[in-house]
């Protein structure tokens, strides 16, 4: 999916359409059964990674799930993270800070979060809150938002090298969908949890939110930890996407069955010559 990385340089969302799907020319039906087609080899590179992390390897991986409100994070962790056991994935979805997390650095609860050896980790909102409400709402000094993007890069440097895969997903709608979206939950009463009166206050706000997340996006775009674009106006494609990013994160990590360390052979052989359990 090399096709969705983000070049480096000055980004202009509005060159990215948000209803492509690159690197996949069928429909619907087709994109549906292509992603639960993954969950067998998905499922299975995971289960190989729990078990490296239990026997003392220290790779993991990181999802960031980043988009506006109604891209689809939460379709993403049902549809895609969901292929994987439960058992090896820690999902963490970042609100507003509370009165204690505010007392601390902004990276304090992120680090908090970050996935143990073996996991598959998926941030739902993430660390970028911080420098795109932030700015948005100016619920900082300027000068600490300019600050924070370099922050982010080192902390992001220093996950890869304690081995940590870092994949980052931008989900990519437009306006006109996510007014779609919001409509339909208003129209549906068992969709009437999912709306927030203050979701139509932010989008009011969707010129600047553009324009925070393209110099997020420009500032932390680096080569350990890039950003892919991921066009979602298309729930069926967008899953199919961050499952293929997914999957070839976990090929390239390309975990192994840890070696026994016990001897299989004399373990066989006490379990062959025990006596009958009454």
């Amino acid at each position: 999916m090399s096709d969705l990385r983000l070049p480096t340089g000055p980004v202009d969302l509005t060159r990215h359409a948000t209803d492509a799907t690159p690197g996949f020319t069928a429909g619907k039906s087709e994109g549906k059964q292509a992603l639960a087609d993954l969950g067998e080899e998905l499922s299975d590179l995971q289960e190989r990674l729990f078990a490296e992390g239990r026997s003392g390897f220290s790779r993991s991986v990181l999802l960031v799930l980043q988009g506006m409100d109604t891209s689809g994070k939460g379709g993403v962790l049902r549809h895609t993270v969901g292929l994987i056991d439960p058992q090896g994935v820690r999902i963490t979805s970042f609100k507003a800070p509370t009165d204690e997390e505010r007392r601390h650095h902004f990276l304090w609860r992120i680090r908090r979060a970050v996935p143990e050896p073996g996991y598959v980790g998926v941030f739902d909102r993430s660390h970028y809150e911080d420098v795109l409400v932030a700015r948005v709402h100016s619920l900082v000094e300027p000068r600490t938002v300019e600050s924070r993007y370099g922050q982010i890069n080192e902390f992001e440097a220093e996950l890869v090298e304690s081995g940590t895969v870092v994949l980052k997903c931008m989900l990519h709608i437009s306006p006109d969908t996510q007014k779609e979206r919001l409509a339909e939950r208003l129209a549906n009463p068992a969709k009437h949890w999912k709306y927030n009166p203050g979701d139509l206050d932010e989008r009011a706000l969707w010129p600047t939110y553009r324009e925070a997340y393209e110099i997020a996006l420009e500032r932390t775009n680096t080569e350990v930890a890039p950003w892919y674009v991921v066009p979602s106006d298309r729930k069926w494609y967008r899953n199919l996407a961050v499952g293929r990013l997914l999957l070839d994160t976990l090929r390239y990590l390309n975990p192994q069955w840890p070696a026994a360390d016990f001897d299989v052979a004399a373990e066989q052989r006490r379990l062959a010559e025990e006596e009958p359990v009454r």
